[in-house]
């Protein structure tokens, strides 16, 4: 009998809908305090994941959900940084 693998899945911060994560794009906050959006989900840091619908995208904006996630101000370029590489990726 074959062991299936499992998913990894996690959270979108803005519709908390549960997907795979390689569906989903990571933002992380390093040890240093720079938050910056990580293509390759493996950085190291507290990270948090958006899901790539356009609602999503707004969500995160309007409602500053990065500045929930990680517990500090996030300024508007970070914001603009993910925005740009979600939109690069599709």
């Amino acid at each position: 009998m074959a062991k299936t693998k499992s998913i990894p899945m996690r959270t979108c911060i803005a519709c908390r809908e549960v997907k795979p994560k390689k569906e989903m794009l990571r933002v992380v906050r390093t040890s240093a305090g720079e938050i910056l959006a990580d293509p390759t989900g493996k950085l190291a840091g507290r990270g948090a994941y958006i899901c790539g619908s356009e609602e999503c995208m707004k969500k995160l904006n309007g409602k500053k959900l990065l500045n929930k996630a990680f517990s500090t101000e996030v300024s508007a370029e970070v914001y603009a940084g993910v925005e740009e590489e979600f939109s690069g990726n599709e």
